[in-house]
């Protein structure tokens, strides 16, 4: 319990860096953050308190789908955004194109690295993982096409409202699957196996 505990922590924290990572390499970000640094922008927010209050209200669209939050699903909400805006504090833009882009790529791979964490400690998914799985759970419609149509629709109303589309976006949405695929057996918590001789013990 304790090592899941710090695993997810630890990869919280972690998501909340490379979220930030990705606003200040400047070169676009991932949909849900495009919507984040929009909102932002209309209402004069930083980034850390729109990914928190939009973390909630997503929490609010689990009732109708009868999905129930985790110590996973409420510390996402909140972990998150406070990360994101203290790194924000002491990370700024880098001057050179190449400077950007290596940021940009730590970023990504840091995020699949998080996203590996937090999930393998079992304590339950994000607020924007869980709608997307109660949809399915739901409506019998494929993960795939619900995670797609959630992520165009954050995305374009986040551009409308002025938040940063570039080509960190196209790369983030290309390798994070893949990289996250990669990172998730890492960091899963599997329940030890029972030796033989105690269940031959225990069936005797």
């Amino acid at each position: 319990m304790l090592r899941r505990l710090v695993q997810l922590y630890v990869g919280l924290c972690l998501y909340g860096i490379s979220t930030a990572m990705f606003v200040r390499a400047d070169l676009g970000a991932d949909p849900w953050d495009v919507f984040h640094l929009g909102v932002g922008k209309v209402f004069s927010l930083d980034i850390g308190t729109v990914m928190i209050l939009t973390g909630a209200l997503v929490l609010l669209l689990w009732i109708p789908i009868r999905q129930r939050p985790g110590l996973g699903t409420i510390s996402n909400v909140i972990v998150l955004g406070l990360a994101a805006n203290a790194t924000m504090a002491v990370l700024h833009t880098p001057d050179s194109l190449w400077l950007k882009t290596a940021l940009m790529v730590a970023a990504v791979v840091l995020n699949a690295l998080a996203t590996g964490m937090y999930i393998g400690a079992g304590f339950g998914p994000g607020p924007r993982d869980g709608l997307m799985t109660g949809l399915h759970a739901r409506t019998g419609w494929s993960l795939r096409g619900i995670r797609t149509t959630i992520e165009l629709t954050v995305l374009v109303i986040g551009y409308l409202l002025g938040g940063s589309v570039g080509v960190g976006t196209l790369v983030y949405a290309l390798a994070i699957g893949p990289l996250i695929q990669l990172c998730l057996p890492w960091f899963r918590t599997l329940p030890k196996a029972t030796p033989v001789s105690a269940k031959v013990k225990a069936v005797s």
